[in-house]
């Protein structure tokens, strides 16, 4: 049986850069035979983050959201599947508020607040989480650190990948404001010569999440 691979995309650009990535690890987890299932959260219905209900603190909905909304798919995905991807750009400082909802709801609806048993998730899956940014790769450690050791404990062992420097539109020129605090040449350079690299990068760890999960 081929193993599903669950793709979030939480960046709202098609053909861009985190859109980019995703479709790279999802042609080189395909190559492995793998069944990929792809859901753009901008292309969604009507959803929103953890609305505190707690319905999923009562046993008989233990692990599973009770809110019903254009994430419950999603989520229904991703509990039944054997890895998940997740892609989402860094917005102002935080990865997007499409993600942090889909976030949201899939980290509470697996804390059970028992000390003896904090995560009520007995089925964790790999993550491959891909972020990116206009600033250098360096500049969020601390918060994809957060984030991978969250996912560790509450979907399962997760590595993260950062596309950073990363450019944001073709032509910088054509803007109404002058952005004077990038150097579109070297930022086009980087696009033409590193994220190739990137681009290949996660093609390879697509296919290793697939063949390991």
């Amino acid at each position: 049986m081929s193993k599903k691979i669950v793709v979030v995309n939480a960046g709202p650009r098609k053909g861009w850069n985190t859109d980019t990535l995703l479709k790279e690890a999802i042609r080189g987890a395909e190559t492995t035979g793998a069944t990929v299932e792809c859901f753009d959260l901008f292309q969604l219905e009507k959803y929103t983050g953890c609305i505190s209900c707690f319905g999923c603190k009562k046993e008989k909905f233990k692990g599973h959201c009770v809110c019903k909304d254009g994430l419950t798919p999603v989520l229904d995905a991703i509990r039944n599947a054997d890895a998940l991807i997740l892609g989402s750009p860094n917005y102002l400082g935080e990865l997007t508020a499409s993600f942090r909802a889909l976030y949201e709801r899939l980290i509470f609806q697996n804390l059970t607040y028992n000390l003896e048993k904090p995560c009520c998730n007995e089925r964790l899956i790999p993550v491959l989480l891909i972020m990116t940014s206009n600033a250098p790769d360096t500049s969020y450690l601390d918060l994809l650190g957060h984030y991978q050791a969250t996912l560790n404990r509450f979907v399962g062992p997760t590595e993260v990948f950062v596309s950073g420097d990363t450019l944001q539109i073709k032509d910088y020129d054509q803007t109404d404001w002058q952005w004077s605090m990038f150097n579109k040449e070297n930022k086009k350079l980087r696009h033409e010569t590193i994220f190739p690299k990137e681009c290949e990068e996660v093609y390879k760890k697509g296919i290793l999440l697939a063949e390991n999960c």
